[in-house]
């Protein structure tokens, strides 16, 4: 469960994610832009898109999901960003 979220719309982010398979669980890692925070305090959720290969998928998490291990921010943007939501990079590639 994340407590503080210091990452912006933008920024390329590691969710490490849970997984429950059977009696075992794992950790799987997600690493992709955040196209947008939404929301207001426990209601409060992310979306993140990465490639895999020519293929784009996103994700929306809660932030204060319990299957969500920990976020780690990979890098800021390079330049300032202006929008809240990133819709525009839907388009691209």
């Amino acid at each position: 469960m994340i407590t503080k979220i210091d990452f912006v719309p933008g920024d390329t982010v590691k969710v490490y994610q849970k997984i429950k398979e059977g009696e075992k669980t794992r950790l799987q890692m997600f690493e992709g832009v955040v196209l947008q925070i939404r929301g207001r305090q426990d209601k409060k959720m992310f979306t993140a898109r990465k490639f895999v290969g020519n293929v784009a998928v996103e994700r929306i998490w809660p932030v204060n999901s319990p299957l969500i291990d920990r976020v780690v921010v990979k890098s800021h943007s390079k330049t300032k960003v202006r929008r809240a939501r990133l819709y525009h990079l839907r388009k691209s590639k």
